[in-house]
């Protein structure tokens, strides 16, 4: 089964405390936001310490047009991406030009070419990589790109694969928009960037720590559920959507999606040891607690990084997962991957560390 041989991170150069971003937020919607004073109890409900930005945060206090938004996105993408990658490389020894692929996963800017062209240019790769550009999965994306890393390499065995999930959820900040869905994400979105190196079955790779193989995946989709969560597109950029309604839809969709998946794959929930959950918010990890039954300590690496990083959307789950392998599971310990996104849709992994 391929593994996943390594994961880096990086975080953008501006922390900001969750009380610094409460207070903006008062500062900026006095007298503009009906009942103000009782939606600002979300910042300290959501129980995140920091979160890092892409610019600084009086930056943010300025109108920016779209184009001047996705032109920042781009560059610092660009440059970002370059870090990451360079570091994962480095933490297996391996040379960008023995790359055979690179699925780039973004949901907070737009660029044609995408990114992960830019980044060839920046580094010396292969001109005959693969590229696979993911688009529009949002909080879902980071489970996902390892998923599509996981075809590739039952395909190609032979393969070395980068999953480079990149979010600048800040620059998409509207403070002329005074709906609650704003709000609640100007309480919870960070910016973030995550490379995961995986591999094929026929890649030898030395390594003296335990590594998590990919034994199955599973994506579902929930019909007619466009409006849960997502994107508004408008003339000044993108205007999130969050609907109230998902953390009991979680509740009752997630419990037999993950039960199912586990049976098919001959397991259950009492087996697993690992679960590596994206981090949507407090109430989206109380979610996961009570549909799936699951002991607080079972997500204490996800709470671990809401806490110091907030909801970098796509880049989240690996932020987990790399938090989760510094812990060196024991082998033949099992995890679950598990991502929600927009469409409402999921992604779940199954994990074997060997």
């Amino acid at each position: 089964m391929p593994k996943i041989h390594a994961v880096s991170t990086y975080t953008p150069p501006h922390q900001i405390p969750q009380e610094k971003a409460e207070e903006f937020i008062q500062q900026l919607f006095a007298g503009r936001m009906e009942r103000l004073e009782r939606y600002l109890k979300v910042f300290k409900n959501a129980e995140i310490h920091n979160r890092q930005l892409a610019m600084p945060i009086e930056w943010y206090k300025e109108d920016h047009s779209f184009s001047e938004r996705n032109d920042l996105y781009i560059e610092l993408a660009t440059d970002y991406g370059v870090r990451v990658i360079q570091d994962c490389l480095a933490k297996s020894s391996i040379d960008v030009k023995d790359i055979n692929a690179i699925i780039f996963v973004s949901t907070t800017g737009i660029s044609t070419p995408s990114i992960e062209a830019r980044l060839m240019n920046q580094l010396s790769f292969s001109e005959d990589v693969v590229r696979i550009p993911i688009w529009g999965l949002g909080c879902g994306g980071g489970a996902s790109g390892i998923s599509r890393a996981n075809d590739y390499c039952l395909a190609h065995p032979e393969a070395l694969v980068l999953v480079i999930c990149l979010e600048l959820c800040s620059l998409t900040f509207q403070p002329e928009d005074l709906n609650k869905s704003n709000l609640i994400g100007t309480s919870l979105f960070g910016d973030g960037v995550a490379c995961a190196l995986v591999c094929g079955d026929q890649v030898k790779l030395s390594s003296g720590k335990t590594l998590p193989s990919i034994k199955n995946t599973a994506s579902r989709l929930l019909s007619n559920s466009e409006d849960v969560m997502g994107w508004r597109v408008e003339d000044n950029g993108l205007h999130v959507i969050f609907s109230k309604s998902i953390p009991i839809i979680i509740e009752k969709w997630l419990t037999p999606f993950v039960k199912t998946f586990l049976q098919e794959n001959g397991q259950s929930l009492q087996n697993i040891s690992q679960f590596i959950a994206h981090p949507g918010g407090k109430k989206v990890l109380t979610a996961y607690e009570t549909a799936l039954e699951l002991p607080k300590e079972l997500l204490a690496a996800s709470s671990f990084i809401l806490q110091q990083h907030g909801n970098m959307s796509s880049p989240t789950v690996l932020f987990v997962l790399k938090h989760v392998m510094e812990q060196q599971p024991a082998i033949g310990e099992l995890g679950i991957m598990a991502s929600l996104g927009p469409g409402f849709s999921g992604e779940l992994v199954l994990l074997e560390w060997e």
